[in-house]
């Protein structure tokens, strides 16, 4: 579970937002930290038995730092107000699709996909869905996935179709999109509850062929 202390850091840290404060209030950072390298600890060992790709992890292959780069940014905070946490064969730093946990009071969500993939990932997700669009759209129907996400995110596309298919293409709404990735809000109830290990392991097996089918497109 995630503890009310963490979310109680956090929401400090957003209304404190500077070295200063972070500098004097470690000790804070450092027992929240804890807690999320346990729970992401948990969470990689329990879905392992469903992902046996997933097993090789350690928390830290998984977990975000929560310093922020600000070298291209007008936002100039150093520190970001959550803790991301991206599981994936490949690590945080794969390029594979996979799942994500963010954990933010009254902002938390979990889901996962393949965010913005680029170049070449993109046109063979693009064309994987093209070539099997009967299979993608079995995924997304699938009472699992639609009862934990209901639909893809469709936030961040194009606004016509991209070059390369035809306008009346069956799949349009789905080759317009930048990212392939479905999101699931939770309360903070929901991340302190002794049971919010075995909620993001169901929400993660809902995701699983979704996740299967990207990382199948990008070989």
């Amino acid at each position: 579970m995630i503890h009310e202390s963490t979310l109680n850091f956090l929401s400090k840290l957003s209304k404190n937002n500077n070295k200063a404060w972070f500098d004097e209030n470690r000790s804070l950072y450092e027992a929240a930290k804890s807690n999320i390298i346990t729970f992401t600890g948990e969470l990689i060992k329990q879905y392992a038995s469903i992902d046996a790709s997933i097993g090789h992890l350690k928390p830290s292959d998984c977990l975000f730092r929560i310093n922020r780069d600000v070298r291209f940014s007008k936002n100039k905070e150093p520190y970001k107000t959550n803790f991301g946490i991206s599981i994936s064969k490949g690590g945080k730093k794969g390029m594979l699709a996979g799942y994500y946990v963010h954990i933010e009071p009254g902002k938390a969500f979990i889901g996962g996909g393949m965010y913005m993939p680029m170049g070449d990932g993109l046109q063979k997700i693009r064309q994987e869905i093209d070539y099997n669009f009967k299979d993608f759209q079995a995924i997304l129907k699938n009472k699992a996935f639609k009862t934990s996400y209901g639909d893809l995110d469709y936030s961040d596309q194009l606004s016509r179709i991209p070059k390369g298919y035809e306008k009346d293409n069956e799949a349009e709404a789905y080759l317009r999109l930048k990212s392939f990735v479905a999101l699931r809000p939770l309360k903070n109830e929901e991340l302190m509850s002794k049971q919010f290990v075995k909620t993001c392991v169901k929400h993660f097996e809902a995701l699983m062929p979704l996740v299967e089918f990207l990382n199948t497109a990008v070989g």
